[in-house]
C-alpha cells in the first residue's frame, strides 16, 4: 500500500465525506476489515455488530436487538463508539480505532425481528486511518471512470514500481489457459501478445489474469478480444486488445492501478512518457495502439516506427508453449460504492 500524505487525506475527506461505501465481500477484502473485531461500545459494554456501510460522517451497523442494546441506548442518551479494525498487510499489525457517534435511529433489518440496522452520526471527523482506507477505494472508483483509457506501457521499471509479478501471464479462453505476454494495461482493458490465429480469437470472450506482489494478489478480469494486429515476421504470434467487462473489474485492481498513476503524477510531473492518454477514444471503446517508446523496450520502439509507416510491430516477446488444459481460477465481482 502506497504512503498517503496528510494533504491527500484532507483531499479525500473534502471530496468524499458524504459518500457511503457499502461493505460487500469485495470491499471487506480490499480494505482489510476484520469483521470479528468490530464492536459497538455503549455505556462501557461492547456489543458485536456488522458494519453495513460507512462514510466519513457516519455509518450503518446491524446488531441484535434481543441482546438489550436498544434499552441500553436509552440510558446513555444514544451515545456510542464504533470500533473499527483493519489489517492492511499480512506483515503489519491490525489498525484499531474507535469513532465516537450518536445513534440517530434504527429499523428492523429485512424481515428479522431480532436484528436491526442502526444509523450512526459521527461526532467529529474520524481518524485519518479511516479516511485513508475508504478514500483509496472511492478515489480508485472515480479514477477508473475519468482515466478509463489511460494506458501504462509495461517496461521493466514500471513493472517494478507497480509490483507486478511480470509480463508473462495467462489468458483463459473457454476455461483453457493460454500463455501470453502483457504489453500494456488500463482500467478498461489491456494489450497482449500470444500464439494463435487472429480470426479465431477476435470477438471471443476471455479472462485475463494479472498478478501483483507485495502483497501477493491475483485478479482474473473477464472481457473479450476486441481487435488484433499482426506481429511482423512472426506469423505464429498475434497482438490482441482485450476490452474488460466493466461489471467484472475487481476493485483491488482499480486500487492498484490508481495508486501507481497517482504516485507518478506526484513524483514525476514528466511521467507522461510512461503513460499516455489518447486525444480521442476509439469508437468501439478499445484502447488505441501505443506510440510511446520506453528506453528499455525494443519491441515498443519498433511499434512506434511501424505505427508511422502503417505496418504492425515486430515483437521480441515470444510466449512459451501453451500449458496443459486446466480450470480457470475465479474472480470476484465489483464493489458498490
Amino acid at each position: 500500500m502506497a504512503l498517503i500524505t496528510s494533504q491527500k487525506i484532507s483531499s479525500f475527506y473534502e471530496r468524499f465525506k458524504a459518500i457511503d461505501v457499502t461493505f460487500s465481500k469485495e470491499i471487506i477484502q480490499v480494505t482489510g476489515l476484520i469483521t470479528q473485531q468490530v464492536y459497538l461500545k455503549c455505556g462501557g459494554d461492547f456489543w458485536p455488530c456488522v458494519i453495513y456501510s460507512s462514510s466519513f460522517q457516519g455509518a450503518k451497523v446491524a446488531a441484535n436487538t434481543q441482546s438489550g442494546l436498544a434499552q441500553k441506548l436509552q440510558t446513555v442518551n444514544n451515545a456510542v463508539a464504533l470500533r473499527f479494525c483493519f489489517k492492511k498487510t499480512v506483515k503489519d499489525a491490525p489498525v484499531t480505532f474507535a469513532v465516537a457517534a450518536r445513534v440517530s435511529g434504527f429499523a428492523p433489518y429485512g424481515n428479522s425481528n431480532e436484528v436491526a440496522l442502526f444509523s450512526l452520526q459521527f461526532n467529529q471527523r474520524p481518524p485519518d486511518a479511516l479516511i485513508e482506507i475508504i478514500g483509496r477505494v472511492l478515489d480508485a472508483n472515480v479514477a477508473s471512470a475519468k482515466r478509463r483509457e489511460e494506458r501504462v506501457l509495461l517496461t521493466t521499471d514500471i513493472i517494478r514500481k507497480m509490483s507486478l509479478s511480470g509480463k508473462e501471464t495467462a489468458v483463459f479462453i473457454q476455461g483453457v489457459p493460454r500463455r501470453c505476454i502483457l504489453r500494456d494495461i488500463s482500467f478498461s482493458g489491456a494489450k497482449l501478445i500470444m500464439m494463435g490465429v487472429a480470426k479465431f480469437l477476435v470477438d471471443r470472450e476471455a479472462a485475463l489474469r494479472i498478478d501483483f506482489d507485495d502483497p501477493r494478489e491475483s485478479f482474473l478480469i473477464k472481457g473479450s478480444f476486441l481487435r488484433s494486429e499482426e506481429v511482423e515476421g512472426r506469423k505464429e504470434l498475434v497482438a490482441l486488445a482485450v476490452l474488460f467487462t466493466d461489471a467484472t473489474i475487481p476493485m483491488g485492481y482499480k486500487v492498484r492501478l490508481n495508486e501507481y498513476l497517482s504516485r507518478i503524477k506526484v513524483d514525476k510531473p514528466a511521467a507522461a512518457a510512461e503513460t499516455e492518454k489518447p486525444e480521442k477514444p476509439a469508437a468501439d471503446g478499445a484502447a488505441p495502439a501505443s506510440t510511446d517508446t520506453p528506453p528499455a523496450e525494443p519491441a515498443a520502439a519498433e511499434a512506434e516506427k511501424s505505427a508511422a509507416d502503417g505496418t504492425a510491430p515486430t515483437s521480441t516477446d515470444t510466449p512459451p508453449a501453451e500449458p496443459a488444459k486446466s480450470a480457470a481460477s475465479g474472480g470476484e465481482g465489483p464493489a458498490k460504492t
